[in-house]
């Protein structure tokens, strides 16, 4: 058991995880208060990425691949490619400003922080013992990809297909 928030930012890890939560949320934030859709998917692309090394934390190396290549790369480079091929006018409808709601926002935030830090040094967590992940659980997952899942896998693949094609359709539509 710690004795105190010192003794749980002494280890490089903790710091690790700190820093990637906190770009995980800075990014949130800011994809939810941009206002120009490319600003937005560069946030959201920094939320992926910080999970990503989120996941590496955690020993998750296959998931933090994952989520670099579909997720920050893939998903990222799909909605730029969406956002080029709809049209987009700027400055056209502007809310007018609303200076308290940047405010409340933020007390807001502060006073989740508050309850949920509160919570968390309240809270007596036990050791339960050791992980035992597996040698290499890349491997096993590959293993149970291609071997048990394989036609739940390639359906998949179909589907994401089929939608990227009727993505392209509906986007040339609109412009004729």
């Amino acid at each position: 058991m710690f004795s105190g928030i010192g003794d749980i930012l002494s280890s490089g890890t903790s710091w690790a995880f700190f820093i990637f939560a906190l770009l995980a949320i800075g990014g949130a934030i800011f994809m939810i208060s941009f206002t120009k859709v490319i600003h937005m998917v560069v946030s959201l692309a920094l939320t992926f990425i910080s999970l990503a090394g989120l996941y590496v934390i955690l020993e998750a190396e296959f998931v933090a691949f994952v989520q670099v290549l579909i997720y920050a790369g893939a998903i990222s480079i799909l909605m730029i490619f969406g956002i080029m091929m709809t049209k987009h006018r700027q400055g056209e409808e502007q809310e007018p400003r609303r200076p308290w709601h940047e405010g409340l926002a933020i007390v807001g935030a502060l006073g989740l922080f508050g309850i949920l830090f509160y919570a968390i040094q309240k809270t007596t967590f036990t050791a339960s013992g050791t992980l035992d992940a597996g040698k290499d659980n890349t491997l096993e997952i590959g293993k149970l990809l291609y071997n048990e899942h394989v036609i739940p896998f390639e359906i998949m693949s179909v589907l994401l297909t089929v939608a990227f094609i009727g993505a392209i359709v509906v986007a040339k539509r609109e412009e004729d």
